[in-house]
């Protein structure tokens, strides 16, 4: 047994029933500057304003949301590709960055698909260099390296024999993302974050990665946070499902639920703008109007009451908490909430 091998023994500390990440109070503003008096940064973008969710071992939580609403940011975060201004998140019940889980060990057990294929693979790597590179960083040997480079290159649908000695740009786009997928998949990760890594690939081609996805899930064993825009590729991908506004959590519950009974309107108006081949279903007006506001001075009260139809004068005077309105299932809305003061809202029962 290698080194690396032996490092990926028992590592399920807390079993089934501990989430494998718990995310709380997330933070993190760019740019801005300190106000006269010191009271204060202003200018700031609030990229992540307060973030918290928990994603369960062997589940796939799908982020969904606009661009700019700090889903990339929130990825970022969790991979501790750059710090946090605020918040804490624990792995496996562990806090990330305490002594029990450094960043190297924490890197073996959480990876990383970007967008861009191109982008994010080194052009003077071959695709065997490129996988391997880790796995040797972390203390395989070169022949053990290559050989496990080679094993994955094979599951992700592509000959090692045809493959291996190529570059990237060599590559096809869906080939290129196989080769990421391999990559991320070299270190034995118990999670894996997949940003947006479908977006970029014709329609046949993300059929295959995804469906390889999913294969590669059950095959070892994997956690996914699964980024997209495509609502229909979150309803097949994923357990459950948390919408983002503007630096905020807004919804979160089961995919199956969420997505066929929203309860926030920013949720019912994404999924009215999905599109549809029914004439039945045609829309006549948008159903967001107005640009979304800036992240350098977000709106007060609800982040969503600037474009929400059932804006009431509580929206605006208060920010509603993410709180429980049905078993598993949450929502950060006065609508949604009995007794909330919304004038449109149920009694309390």
């Amino acid at each position: 047994m290698d080194a690396l091998d032996a490092a990926t023994l028992g590592r399920d500390r807390g079993g089934p029933a501990q989430p494998l990440l718990s995310v709380r109070g997330m933070v993190k503003h760019f740019g801005g500057r300190r106000s006269w008096g010191g009271r204060g940064i202003r200018g700031a973008v609030h990229a992540v304003d307060g973030v918290s969710f928990d994603v369960a071992k062997g589940q796939t939580l799908g982020i969904v949301g606009e661009s700019g609403c700090g889903k990339s940011t929130l990825a970022r975060l969790i991979m501790q590709i750059i710090p946090a201004d605020a918040g804490e998140f624990l792995f496996d019940g562990e806090v990330v960055g305490a002594h029990a889980l450094d960043l190297v060990a924490y890197r073996r057990e959480v990876q990383m698909v970007f967008q861009d294929s191109y982008a994010s693979l080194n052009p003077r790597l071959t695709v065997e260099e490129t996988v391997a590179f880790a796995p040797r960083v972390h203390g395989l040997s070169r022949r053990a390296a290559i050989a496990r480079a080679h094993d994955l290159i094979f599951r992700v649908g592509l000959d090692p024999k045809r493959f291996a000695a190529r570059y990237p740009h060599e590559l096809s786009g869906g080939q290129r993302q196989r080769v990421n997928i391999a990559r991320a998949l070299a270190l034995q990760p118990r999670l894996v974050i997949l940003d947006e890594a479908v977006s970029a690939l014709d329609k046949s081609v993300e059929a295959q990665v995804l469906n390889l996805l999913i294969d590669l899930k059950s095959e070892f064993g994997l956690t996914y946070i699964f980024i997209s825009h495509d609502l229909n590729v979150v309803r097949f991908m994923s357990d459950r499902v948390l919408v983002m506004y503007l630096g905020k959590v807004v919804e979160l519950g089961p995919s199956e639920v969420l997505l066929a009974a929203p309860r926030h309107p920013y949720t019912m108006a994404l999924l009215a703008s999905m599109p549809s081949m029914d004439p039945d279903r045609r829309i006549t007006e948008p159903p967001l109007f107005g640009d979304p506001p800036s992240p350098i001075d977000p709106p007060s009260g609800c982040r969503f009451y600037t474009r929400c139809k059932f804006a009431a004068p509580v929206c605006a005077a208060t920010e509603p908490v993410l709180a429980e309105i049905a078993p598993a299932h949450r929502a950060a809305c006065f609508l949604a909430a009995a007794g909330s003061g919304h004038p449109q809202a149920g009694p309390i029962a």
